[in-house]
């Protein structure tokens, strides 16, 4: 007999050929299933569309979804009737189910060194989810409800921690469906999944999958259902990694701003990078008109009555050509904040192979980048021999012809967003870096961190297979064919630049008030309105820093949840403000 067609089960009528006019089943098993059941999970409720009597009742519950809440209403038997009962309020939401059957799991015995799954239990584990949640663009939890709930056998809870500083950087919840519905199919399913976006240690979406389908299948349950978006490639090679196979169940969700991407077509200008996307998706939430001008170089307008603005990304007419051209060339960049009393890196311009050995012999560890130059092309930075040097030039100068010699300053690196010359946002950078598993290869890490990194930056984000990443391997002590052991962690690059495939990290309400008073003078130094300020700082919060440069255009994606972007229309559109809010 096929896995699929288990007498009784729910999923061999399904299968069954000949069944034309299904109706539920009679049994005592089913005739026991708590009858119109919805469990909610904090981000909204499960609808479990196979516990109710008729559509009637289905449509009645569905309809009744909180505000803000995104619920999901799965297992219908007829989501075709359901449909044609209100079009224009649900839709076919665009996903697959897979399902995977206790007797055809195959646990995985080697466990990582680097972090571990465990249950929920402390507000710090919550709020490390909701982290997750926000970069992930989901749902958030109320703490409170998850940690009045988790202990309960109905949903179960789990979070990936790091082992050497217990942070967060994965999580996935379960649903019980014994406990809920008394189920006679004596099933479980999977909810929620995501991993931190900025982890380095490979395999965590794996391990919470296999955490919660092996803590059901002790606890004796059948199978264990879990849906993917079609498109979510990556996951979908996960799963059937693991051993779960398609099944023909479907759900269906509301029309409401979360699940609007999900069932509107498509903008024209919806290939824009993320950078424009999330100035444009703001603007038409205000009521600004949007017109995209270059859709590849991301140049577009907002219109709002007889005022137009043009954008290239966060650059706009508010910033002039002459503060573009301080923050475009690095030199003018640390004249302007030197005559301003700021503190910057001592800056040398390269000479003879004898004059910079002289520069480095001086300072010991220096930077090498290019005058002009975006995106991390070209740095080269921690050079500590003349070798070295001479290469960091060479490949600065491939990007621009002025290069400039930098003192190395040892400290964190911290991105401020400075818009209408008042703080906004801070967030420390940190350079890529892959952690081995005593199976990969450095290569094949590389791989692995970038395909993550893609995903989760839209593609904006990888480390580059250069010469520069070649030696910063060589420096920990490997090649790119070699393979780490488990838990050695590999600097990939000293740069932590966004688009080599640097992560960033949120620290707006840490930093020490003098470092926001430097952000803010600087802007003024420069008069910019709208600027990213790269300072390297020994300590989040002391008053000590060095201003490395400016960006003109800086990436306003990469501070969510921050307001930076409601924050960036409030300067350009105040009168689009709401009643009683100051820009």
């Amino acid at each position: 007999m096929d896995k699929h067609q288990r007498p009784g089960g729910r999923m061999d009528r399904m299968h069954s050929p000949s069944l034309k006019n299904w109706e539920p089943p009679r049994s005592p098993a089913y005739d026991r299933m708590r009858p119109d059941t919805s469990v909610d999970m904090g981000w909204g409720r499960i609808i479990f569309g196979q516990t109710f009597a008729d559509a009637d009742s289905l449509f009645a519950a569905m309809n009744s979804e909180a505000p803000g809440r995104r619920d999901v209403t799965f297992y219908l038997r007829d989501p075709h009737v359901l449909l044609a009962m209100a079009p224009d309020r649900f839709f076919l939401d665009p996903s697959h189910t897979y399902r995977i059957w206790a007797h055809d799991y195959r646990p995985l015995k080697a466990r990582s060194q680097i972090f571990t799954v465990r249950r929920v239990s402390t507000r710090e584990h919550v709020e490390g989810m909701n982290r997750i949640y926000r970069c992930r663009r989901m749902v958030t939890c109320d703490p409170d409800f998850i940690l009045d709930y988790h202990a309960t056998k109905l949903r179960t809870y789990m979070v990936a921690e790091t082992l050497h500083d217990q942070s967060i950087i994965g999580t996935v919840t379960g649903v019980d469906h014994v406990e809920a519905f008394n189920d006679p199919e004596n099933g479980a399913s999977l909810w929620s999944l995501a991993v931190d976006p900025t982890a380095d240690a490979p395999g965590v979406g794996e391990a919470l999958v296999r955490h919660l389908v092996e803590h059901y299948f002790t606890r004796g349950r059948n199978y264990v259902d879990l849906s993917v978006m079609h498109d979510n490639q990556e996951a979908i090679h996960l799963y059937e990694k693991i051993g779960f196979q398609r099944v023909p169940v479907f759900c269906v969700k509301r029309k409401n701003p979360i699940n609007e991407k999900l069932f509107m077509p498509q903008a024209p200008d919806s290939e824009l990078n993320p950078y424009a996307r999330i100035i444009i998706d703001e603007a038409r939430r205000r009521g600004i008109g949007v017109e995209v001008v270059d859709q590849e170089a991301a140049i577009f307008t907002l219109t709002l009555g007889g005022r137009t603005i043009h954008c290239r990304e966060s650059l706009t007419d508010l910033t002039s050509a002459i503060a573009m051209m301080r923050c475009d060339d690095k030199r003018l960049t640390h004249r302007a904040l030197a005559r301003a009393g700021l503190h910057v890196p001592q800056q040398f311009a390269p000479g003879s192979d004898e004059e910079n050995q002289a520069v480095l012999d001086r300072l010991s560890r220096v930077v090498v980048k290019p005058a002009r130059g975006e995106q991390g092309r070209g740095i080269s930075v921690d050079i500590r021999d003349g070798a070295a040097l001479a290469k960091a030039i060479q490949a600065a100068e491939a990007v621009c012809p002025d290069v400039i010699i930098e003192a190395y300053v040892e400290g964190q690196d911290l991105r401020v967003i400075v818009l209408g010359y008042k703080f906004v946002a801070a967030a420390v950078r940190r350079p890529p870096q892959v952690t081995g598993t005593g199976q990969h290869t450095v290569a094949q890490l590389i791989e692995k961190y970038n395909r993550r990194r893609m995903a989760a930056t839209g593609g904006e984000s990888s480390v580059p297979l250069d010469e520069e990443t070649a030696r910063c391997v060589a420096e920990a002590g490997f090649a790119m064919e070699d393979t780490p052991p488990d838990g050695q962690t590999i600097v990939l690059r000293k740069a932590a630049n966004l688009h080599t495939g640097g992560t960033i990290h949120d620290v707006t309400e840490e930093i020490h008030p003098a470092l926001v008073e430097a952000a803010e003078k600087a802007a003024v130094a420069l008069n910019i309105p709208v600027t990213g300020l790269d300072l390297c700082v020994p300590d989040l919060q002391a008053p000590d820093y060095h201003i490395i440069e400016a960006n003109e255009r800086p990436g306003l994606a990469n501070h969510e949840p921050q307001p930076v972007v409601e924050r960036f229309i409030d300067l350009l559109f105040p009168e689009t403000l709401p009643l009683g809010k100051k820009a």
